[in-house]
């Protein structure tokens, strides 16, 4: 698929999400632990416009921590001098000018997770039907993104597939697990949202178990 198909790919999930954000308000749940919608606002607002605070998002220990504290402060800023609306505003413009070259793989499963993070934060969710091309666009970035995403799953034999699809080997090991789905559901349940994802396991009862409670994500 395209750059071009998907940074559109990317600037439409990009507006629905300010679309839901205007919707649910800056108070709303999210699925990202201890975030609200104002949060979650920040954190993309941030991840564009501040690189030292960027790399948080894919480093651990002390630059995770600057994320997480830059994040806070935004947000708590943003509801006593930005109003919540004006935060999302900069979202919907779309990233500074020397990143959008590089929309469509930059942003399209960031605005995708986060899009979702927000509808299925409250009871009674269902996928998102319709997205035939968007489901496409997000499986070529399967394989490696979850192989970085799964590093801590132990001695499994990962593959994933999507529906009727042949499986693509993530991971090496003993124990052979593969897991089913469409490309949006896989991805929400490697981004550490299993729980809130359409995703079936088969294969060694073990290595189901490992996949299941083994730390997933960034």
């Amino acid at each position: 698929m395209s750059a071009g198909v998907n940074a559109q790919l990317a600037q439409a999930e990009r507006g629905a999400l300010c679309d839901l954000l205007l919707e649910v308000g800056p108070d709303a749940p999210t699925l990202c632990e201890g975030w609200t919608a104002a949060h979650m606002a920040a954190h993309l607002v941030l991840r564009e416009r501040r690189p030292d605070v960027g790399l948080g998002l894919v480093l651990p220990g002390p630059f995770a921590r600057h994320t997480e504290r830059a994040t806070e402060r935004l947000a708590d800023r943003s509801a006593e001098r930005l109003p919540f609306e004006r935060l999302v505003a900069r979202i919907r413009s779309g990233p500074p000018r020397l990143l959008r070259l590089v929309d469509g793989p930059m942003n399209i499963v960031e605005f995708f997770v986060h899009l979702e993070d927000v509808r299925r934060a409250t009871d009674g969710w269902t996928p998102r039907t319709g997205l035939d091309g968007l489901q496409d666009a997000l499986w070529p970035f399967q394989k490696s993104g979850t192989k970085l995403r799964t590093r801590q799953v132990r001695d499994v034999a990962l593959a994933i597939a999507r529906p009727d699809g042949e499986p693509v080997d993530i991971r090496t090991g003993a124990r052979q697990v593969t897991a089913t789905g469409d490309p949006g559901e896989l991805t929400m349940f490697f981004f550490g949202r299993r729980d809130q994802s359409r995703v079936e396991l088969t294969g060694d009862p073990g290595g189901i178990a490992e996949v299941l409670s083994a730390p997933i994500g960034f």
